[in-house]
């Protein structure tokens, strides 16, 4: 088994877009402020709350859906060894079949048809006068 990194733990910076600190939430323009106590309590209260809901609800869930996407991965991952290379390799190897017979069809009728067609109206002439 990988050691766990305990430190970085978001190392492909997967989760970037979920910026979730209280600066990058909540923020006061110029010309509209609270009184400073108010400001530092709510961003105590907005990080402590947040940090002890998700250490909560990660406690009670995250070993159960760390399973589940396992499972699942799993199961995506059988798929397309088991199921899905094999059956696009059969088809492309019965693509050649296809590909032999409208060829053929393609240089038997329709290419002498295409020449015939060039060669018949390549003699056609199409001047201006005014």
């Amino acid at each position: 088994m990988a050691d766990v990194d305990l430190l970085n733990r978001d190392p492909n910076n997967l989760n970037q877009h979920i910026q979730t600190n209280f600066e990058d939430v909540l923020a006061e323009p110029d010309g509209v402020r609270s009184a400073d106590c108010v400001w530092i309590y709510s961003n105590k209260c907005f990080s402590n709350g947040k940090s002890c809901c998700y250490i909560f609800l990660s406690g009670l869930c995250g070993i159960f859906l760390a399973l589940f996407w396992g499972c699942e991965f799993a199961c995506i991952s059988f798929e397309q060894i088991w199921c899905a290379t094999p059956a696009l390799r059969m088809f492309s190897i019965y693509a050649i079949y296809v590909q032999k017979c409208v060829g053929t069809y393609l240089s038997c009728y329709l290419g002498p048809l295409c020449e015939t067609c060039g060669l018949c109206f390549s003699k056609i002439r199409v001047e201006k006068s005014t």
